[in-house]
């Protein structure tokens, strides 16, 4: 049986799809990466389905198709930069754009909701598909979220010593790696999908490049007090969020009485609250003078990665790209991952981490 997969993913920063091609032969070994802009017009379909509209129902299902022909189109560059053909890959892995992340609402179970269309992705690239990995773990009593933590416990969790992985996508989740005891992790706090919302609304760019621009404008010591008062930072995990609490609506409410602040103030301070969320997740509830290391495209941020290390000084603190994987990487070989354990019958979730009932199989399956 082969050990390749392939994962695919767009997260809740909507700047595109990143797909890897993995060998599972020995550990994890990423072969090849692809990364693709979602067109404006995609992004805004996406933004715009985060929030109760007309029609949605139609507008789910042409998004969920222009997506899937994007993944596609990102796989058959991997095949055809690798020379191999759709039959040398076991599966995929696709994750799907996540437009709602309700897990426990409404009805007491709530749900989660991933745009995706894995039976024409199936037919569009000769592969066989796991998607809609979230469902089960909800299902069972879950978040559903965050999912990667059991695959950095797979690739890093082998060391004899304590090591935070910390996600800043859109979101910002973490991974508390023990020697001794089982994995921990749960979603933190927002990602860069504030900054990058702030950014664009007043440089008319997709993010803050290296957070230049944060670090032209001075943080607000009362802004952020304002931010961290946001009662998610204070629930024990489990615990996941997404666009659903953190969005523009959101700061525009937390800036009421702020008005007076320059916009490059407000980055820098956005910045912060990614930084402290973070920070003061990491240190309630992993031991002191662990290693951290970064994943997601935060770890390209060097203001976000120095306010960082500056919450964290009894930490060493960098990023996956020397510990085997890059930052952007990360994401999408957890989700081949997850297609593998799919494939070998094995569980997917960490119910310690995401509070499902127990382990569970995750995804659906669409044979090549």
């Amino acid at each position: 049986m082969s050990t390749l997969y392939i994962g695919v993913m767009s997260g809740t920063s909507l700047d595109g799809v990143d797909a890897v091609l993995v060998d599972f032969a020995t550990g994890c070994r990423v072969l090849a990466h692809q990364a693709l802009p979602f067109s404006p017009s995609l992004k805004q379909d996406f933004l715009d389905l985060n929030q109760c509209g007309t029609n949605e129902l139609h507008r789910s299902a042409l998004a969920s198709n222009a997506l899937v022909q994007l993944y596609a189109k990102a796989i058959q560059r991997l095949l055809k930069a690798q020379g191999l053909r759709p039959a040398a890959v076991r599966a995929v892995g696709a994750h799907g754009q996540t437009v709602r992340h309700q897990p426990g609402l409404h009805d007491g179970l709530g749900y989660t909701l991933q745009l995706n269309n894995p039976a024409l992705l199936a037919e569009l690239c000769g592969i066989t598909v796991v998607a809609d990995f979230r469902s089960r773990d909800v299902a069972a009593g879950g978040q559903g979220a965050p999912l990667v933590p059991a695959f950095h416990q797979f690739v890093w969790g082998h060391t004899q010593e304590s090591t935070v992985i910390l996600n800043i996508g859109g979101m910002a989740n973490l991974s508390i790696l023990h020697p001794d005891k089982p994995v921990s992790g749960f979603d933190c706090g927002p990602g860069n999908v504030l900054l990058d919302a702030w950014c664009q609304r007043h440089l008319d760019k997709a993010f803050d490049e290296d957070g230049a621009w944060a670090h032209t404008g001075q943080a607000c010591e009362a802004l952020i007090a304002q931010f961290m008062g946001e009662p998610f930072f204070a629930q024990p995990p489990p615990k996941s969020t997404g666009r659903d609490l953190f969005h523009m609506d959101w700061l525009e409410r937390q800036l009421v009485d702020f008005k007076s602040l320059a916009p490059e103030d407000v980055q820098n301070s956005l910045v912060h609250l990614t930084a402290r969320s973070a920070a003061q997740a990491i240190q309630r509830f992993a031991p002191l003078n662990q290693k951290v290391w970064v994943c997601g495209g935060g770890a390209y941020n060097q203001q976000l990665m120095a306010v960082l290390a500056g919450y964290l000084p009894q930490c060493t603190v960098g990023t996956t790209q020397n510990q085997g994987i890059p930052p952007l990487q990360v994401e999408a070989a957890a989700f081949a991952w997850l297609a593998r354990q799919h494939v070998l019958g094995l569980a997917g979730n960490l119910p310690e981490v995401t509070g499902a009932k127990g382990l569970r199989i995750l995804g659906g399956i669409y044979p090549a």
